[in-house]
């Protein structure tokens, strides 16, 4: 339920879910969550919002990688603490539960990044990584012969890349 015309009501909407999320987002997973998976903000205002909100020292950026990742700041949390009552309670509530139940998926798909591409000999390297808060835990080249093959593993990433490393890591370490 998207409430129109209601900016502020949005921006509190945005600082609700990263204190729902407890973790910092990329402007991808956040407009996910907000647009996509759910019809709380629209997307041209959510992408809008979460620029206004890092201009007004809500949100900040934490981390200027690939695809920087936001987090709220003390402001933003005594700003959501003063006012989250101007949330619609059916809108807290369905973000609450969505969050409880999607939490680590969207974690996961945060963290796991995967790509391939066509070497000059034709084979394919797959380029896997799962992403750490100050840099990478992992990654992974592979040289594989076939498209179809990267395309499999770039596919799988996601759900296997935890399995992966901790055969890696106890395989390692002792």
């Amino acid at each position: 339920m998207q409430i129109k015309g209601e900016t502020s009501v949005n921006k509190l909407i945005l600082l609700f879910v990263f204190d729902k999320m407890e973790t910092a987002l990329t402007e991808r997973i956040l407009v996910d969550i907000c647009s996509s998976s759910n019809d709380w903000i629209n997307y041209m205002d959510c992408v809008m919002l979460i620029q206004k909100l890092t201009q007004d020292g809500f949100i900040c950026v934490v981390n200027q990688g690939d695809d920087p990742l936001y987090t709220i700041t003390p402001d933003g949390r005594e700003s959501l603490a003063n006012f989250y009552i101007n949330i619609p309670k059916s809108i807290r509530e369905e973000i609450s539960i969505f969050v409880k139940e999607n939490k680590e998926r969207y974690k996961t798909k945060q963290e796991c990044r995967a790509d391939y591409y066509q070497n000059k000999d034709g084979t394919y390297t797959v380029f896997l990584r799962i992403l750490g808060p100050v840099q990478p835990a992992l990654e992974l080249k592979l040289v594989i012969p076939d498209r179809k093959t990267a395309q499999s593993i770039y596919k799988k990433w996601e759900d296997k890349a935890e399995d992966l490393y901790t055969a890696v890591y106890e395989n390692l370490v002792d």
